[in-house]
C-alpha cells in the first residue's frame, strides 16, 4: 500500500492479477446459490450500515467493486491503521481478512460482552427482587394462615351460638308442649269444680263450653294412654261427662214434661172434644206449645246432635228421642185411637183402609215436622220416630186385621190391594216419602196380610167355584144355549164386552178369567204364577168334564165343539198375562229306603259306616224329585188333541165308506202278496178287484153316492155347528182345512184304485166327481 494518498489508481501488480484470477476461478468453480447470494446481499447491507472498527478509518478506505484494493484519501495509513501495502497475493488477503475478521469479532464480542454484563446485572437485580418477593410471600402465607385460624374460630363460635339458639328454641317448644299437654290434666279440677257447683245446670251459659272442654280432655287422654296416670284421669273425666249428660237428660225431660202437662191441662179444660189431630192442627196447642219447648232445648240438642258420632252422645241422643216420643205418644195416642175407632164404626173395609191411612199420614207428617224442630239433624232417620209412629200405626193395624181375616169377597180384597199399593204407597208416600217413611213398615205389613188373605181366598175360590163346580142343567144346554142368542154373536174369542158373549161361556171359564184378571195386578208375579197355573189346569179339567156330559146329553160333536170353543177362549184370554204358566213341584222320595234297610238286615251293609254310600246319613236322606208342570203347554196339547179328534170324527162321518173301501182293497192286496209268496192262493184272492163282491161296480157306485150325499147333507150340518160354536171365521177355516184335505185325499185314493182296476166307461158309470168339482163344493160351504 502507498505511503501517502493519491487520487491516481494504484498500479496493478501481477499478484493482484493472479489473486483476481484465483477469485474469479473460485467463483466460477464454486458458484453460490440464489439463496446464498440473497444472504450475502443482506449481509452486505447489514455490514454497510455498521461502523468500521476503531483501527480502521472509513475516511481513508475506499471500497472497490472487486474488493481487492484500498487507497487513502485524507489521512495516511499510519493514522488510520490501515494496511500500508497493496494486497498482492492470497496470503496477504487471508491475513488481511483474518485481521479484519478478528477486528470485527472483537467488536462483536465487545457488544455481546456489554450485553452479557447488562443481562448479568439485570439477573442480579431480578434475584434480589425474587428474594424480596419470597420474603413477602412468606409473610403473606403466614398472614393467610393466621386469617384462616381466626375465621375457623369465628365459625366455630357462630355454630356454637346457633346450636345454643336451636337448643333454647327446642327447650322452649318442649316446655310449651309440656304445658299444653298438662293443661288437659289440669282442667280436671276446674271442670269438676264447675260441674259440682250448685248453680250449674244445662241452662247455664257456661255449661256447653265446659262440656266441650271436657270432651277435648277426654279425647286427648284417650289418644295418649302412655302418659302417667292417664287411665285415672280418664275415669274421672268420664264421671264428669256422665254427670253432665245426666243433667242434659234431666233438662230435656223436664222441658218435655212441662210442655206435655200444659197441653194436657188445656185438653182437660176443653173436655177433650175440641183438640183433634186434623187439618190445621199445627196451630193448636198440641203443636204450638211443643214448638216453643223446641226453642228452649235447641242449643243443647244441637250440641248433642253435632257430637252424635261419639258413642256416649249417641246414647244420650237416642234417650232424648225416646223421651220425646213417650211424651208425644201420651198426648196423641187417645186422639188417634178415638178417630180410627170412629172410622171403623162408620165405614166398610176399603173405605176404612183409605180413611185410616190418610189420617195416619196426616198425623205422621205433622209429627215429623214437629220432630224436625227438636232434632233437625236426626229427622232423616226413620227409626228415630219409630217409638211414636209404630204404636199409632198399630191402632190402624189392629183395627183392620180382624176385618181382613173375615173378608171373603175377592173384589174387596183386590180393592184393598189397589188402595194400599197405588193410592197410599204409590202416590202419597212417593210424594212425601221423607216425612211418611215411618208408616211404610206398617203399610207393607197390612199389604202383606191382604196378599195372604187374597191368596187364600183365591185358592178357595179356585177350588170351590172352578175345580168343584157342579153344573146346572142350563150350563150344559148346548147347542140350545147358543141358538137362543139373538142374532150372530161375534168376537167371543177376542174378549168382547157384550154380556151375551159371557152368557155362552161355561161358568168355570168365566170365573177363571175373571179371577185371574183381578189377581194379575194385585199379587206378586211368583204368587200369581202359581195361582194362574192351578186355575188354568182345573179350569181345563172342568171344561173337559162338561164336554163329556154335553156329549152324552146332545151329541159327541157338540161335546167336541164345546170343548174346542172353551179351550180356545181360555188360551186366548190368558195370552195377555206376561207370566210363565209353569210351576216346579218338589217332592221327597223315600222309595229307596226299603232296599237299603233290607241290605242292612241281611248284613250286606253297615248302619254306621259313614264313609260308604250306605251310611246312615245317605240311607235316611230322601231324594228330591222335581216335577215341572206347564199349564199353558198342557192346554195347548189338550186343544190340539181335541181338534185332531174332531177332524177325524168329521172326516169319518163324511168319507167313512171310502175309507172302509180303501182299507179292504189294501187288505186284499196284502193277502194276494202274502199268498203268492207262500204259494197258497184260493179262488177268492186270485180274482180281479172289480170281481170282488165288495168292489163290484154297483157297490162302488153306491159308496160314491153315499159319500156324495154326506157331503151334501151331513157336512153343511157340521159347518152350521162350527159356525154356532166358533164365531171367528179364521178359526173355522183353520179347523176345516184338514177336514177338506182328508176328504179330497180319500177321493184321490179311491180314484187311483178305480183307474187301475176299472175301464173309463165303468168309472163314468160309477159317477165319481172330479177333484176340482169336489174342492169347489167344499169351498162353498165356508
Amino acid at each position: 500500500m502507498a505511503a501517502k494518498a493519491s487520487s491516481a489508481p494504484l498500479p496493478k501488480s501481477g499478484a493482484v492479477s493472479k489473486g483476481y484470477n484465483f477469485a474469479s476461478t473460485w467463483e466460477q468453480n464454486a458458484p453460490l446459490t440464489e439463496q446464498q447470494q440473497v444472504a450475502i446481499v443482506s449481509l452486505s447491507h447489514a455490514v454497510a450500515e455498521r461502523p468500521f472498527p476503531i483501527n480502521v478509518s472509513q475516511e481513508h478506505i475506499s471500497g472497490q467493486e472487486n474488493g481487492l484494493s484500498t487507497s487513502p484519501k485524507d489521512k495516511t495509513l499510519e493514522d488510520s491503521g490501515a494496511i500500508e501495502a497493496v494486497l498482492v497475493n492470497t496470503h496477504q488477503f487471508y491475513k488481511w481478512f483474518t485481521d479484519l475478521q478478528s477486528a470485527m469479532k472483537s467488536e462483536t464480542e465487545e457488544k455481546y460482552r456489554h450485553y452479557v454484563n447488562t443481562l448479568t446485572e439485570r439477573i442480579q437485580t431480578c434475584d434480589d427482587i425474587l428474594h424480596k418477593v419470597d420474603d413477602t410471600l412468606d409473610l403473606f402465607n403466614e398472614l393467610q394462615l393466621q386469617h384462616h385460624a381466626v375465621a375457623t374460630k369465628t365459625k366455630t363460635l357462630h355454630d356454637a351460638c346457633d346450636r345454643l339458639l336451636i337448643e333454647k328454641q327446642r327447650l322452649i317448644e318442649f316446655a310449651e308442649a309440656l304445658r299444653s299437654k298438662l293443661n288437659y290434666f289440669d282442667e280436671l279440677e276446674n271442670v269438676a269444680t264447675n260441674f259440682y257447683s250448685l248453680n250449674m245446670n244445662a241452662e247455664n251459659g257456661n255449661f256447653l263450653p265446659l262440656l266441650k272442654r271436657l270432651d277435648e280432655c277426654i279425647s286427648y287422654v284417650e289418644s295418649n294412654p302412655q302418659y302417667a296416670e292417664s287411665s285415672v284421669y280418664l275415669v274421672k273425666f268420664r264421671q264428669l261427662q256422665s254427670r253432665a249428660l245426666g243433667m242434659i237428660r234431666s233438662h230435656v225431660l223436664s222441658v218435655l214434661k212441662s210442655a206435655s202437662s200444659q197441653v194436657q191441662a188445656v185438653i182437660r179444660g176443653s173436655g177433650g172434644s175440641k183438640i183433634a189431630v186434623s187439618e190445621g192442627v199445627e196451630a193448636s196447642v198440641i203443636y204450638v206449645r211443643f214448638k216453643a219447648a223446641a226453642g228452649e232445648l235447641k242449643p243443647v240438642l244441637e250440641e248433642i246432635e253435632s257430637r252424635s258420632s261419639r258413642k256416649e252422645y249417641s246414647l244420650v241422643l237416642t234417650e232424648c228421642h225416646r223421651l220425646y216420643c213417650e211424651q208425644r205418644l201420651s198426648l196423641v195416642r187417645g186422639i188417634v185411637h178415638q178417630r180410627i175407632s170412629e172410622f171403623s164404626k162408620k165405614e166398610a173395609l176399603p173405605s176404612l183402609t183409605r180413611s185410616g191411612c190418610a189420617y195416619l199420614m196426616q198425623v205422621c207428617q205433622l209429627e215429623h215436622q214437629l220432630f224436625d224442630h227438636f232434632f233437625p239433624s236426626s229427622s232423616e232417620d226413620v227409626s228415630s220416630l219409630a217409638p211414636l209412629i209404630d204404636p199409632l200405626c198399630i191402632y190402624l193395624y189392629d183395627t183392620l186385621r180382624p176385618k181382613l181375616i173375615h173378608e171373603a169377597n175377592l173384589d174387596f180384597l183386590c180393592e184393598l190391594v189397589d188402595i194400599l199399593k197405588v193410592e197410599v204407597l204409590g202416590e202419597q208416600l212417593s210424594r212425601r216419602s221423607e216425612s211418611l217413611a215411618g208408616l211404610r213398615p206398617t203399610l207393607y205389613r197390612i199389604l202383606a196380610d191382604v196378599h195372604e188373605r187374597l191368596t187364600f181366598r183365591a185358592r178357595t175360590h179356585i177350588r170351590d167355584e172352578i175345580a168343584n163346580y157342579i153344573p146346572f142343567d142350563e150350563d150344559l144346554d148346548y147347542p140350545a144355549k147358543l141358538e137362543r142368542l139373538p142374532g150372530t154373536v161375534s168376537g167371543a174369542t177376542s174378549g168382547d164386552e157384550n154380556s151375551d158373549v159371557f152368557k155362552t161361556w161355561y161358568p168355570p171359564l168365566e170365573k177363571t178369567l175373571s179371577c185371574l184378571s183381578k189377581l194379575y195386578r194385585c199379587l206378586e208375579p211368583a204368587v200369581f204364577t202359581g195361582l194362574a197355573q192351578e186355575a188354568v189346569e182345573v179350569c181345563s179339567i172342568s171344561i173337559q168334564k162338561a164336554s163329556k156330559l154335553i156329549a152324552k146329553r146332545s151329541s159327541p160333536m157338540d161335546g167336541q165343539l164345546f170343548l174346542i170353543k172353551h179351550l180356545l177362549i181360555l188360551r186366548e184370554q190368558i195370552a195377555p198375562f206376561d207370566i210363565e204358566f209353569s210351576v216346579t213341584h218338589k217332592e221327597l222320595d223315600f222309595s229307596h229306603l226299603l232296599e237299603h234297610l233290607r241290605r242292612i238286615l241281611r248284613g250286606q251293609a253297615s248302619l254306621f259306616d259313614w264313609s260308604r254310600s250306605t251310611s246312615l246319613a245317605r240311607t235316611l236322606s230322601p231324594r228330591v224329585l222335581e216335577n215341572q208342570i206347564d199349564a199353558k203347554k198342557e192346554l195347548e196339547k189338550s186343544l190340539k188333541t181335541n181338534c185332531e179328534e174332531f177332524i177325524m170324527s168329521v172326516t169319518k162321518l163324511i168319507v167313512d165308506p171310502m175309507l172302509s173301501f180303501v182299507t179292504k182293497v189294501t187288505a186284499v192286496k196284502v193277502a194276494l202278496s202274502s199268498g203268492s209268496q207262500d204259494q197258497k192262493s184260493d179262488s177268492v184272492l186270485t180274482k180281479p178287484l172289480k170281481n170282488q163282491a165288495f168292489a163290484s161296480q154297483d157297490k162302488v157306485s153306491e159308496l160314491v153316492q153315499k159319500v156324495g150325499a154326506s157331503i151334501q147333507q151331513e157336512l153343511p150340518t157340521v159347518m152350521a155347528k162350527m159356525k154356532l160354536y166358533l164365531q171367528n171365521p179364521s178359526t173355522r177355516i183353520i179347523l176345516f182345512k184338514p177336514i177338506k184335505t182328508n176328504i179330497v185325499e180319500a177321493h184321490l185314493q179311491v180314484q187311483s184304485l178305480l183307474k187301475s182296476e176299472y175301464s173309463p166307461e165303468e168309472m163314468q158309470s160309477i159317477g165319481m166327481v172330479s177333484i176340482q168339482e169336489l174342492q169347489n163344493q167344499l169351498d162353498s160351504l165356508l
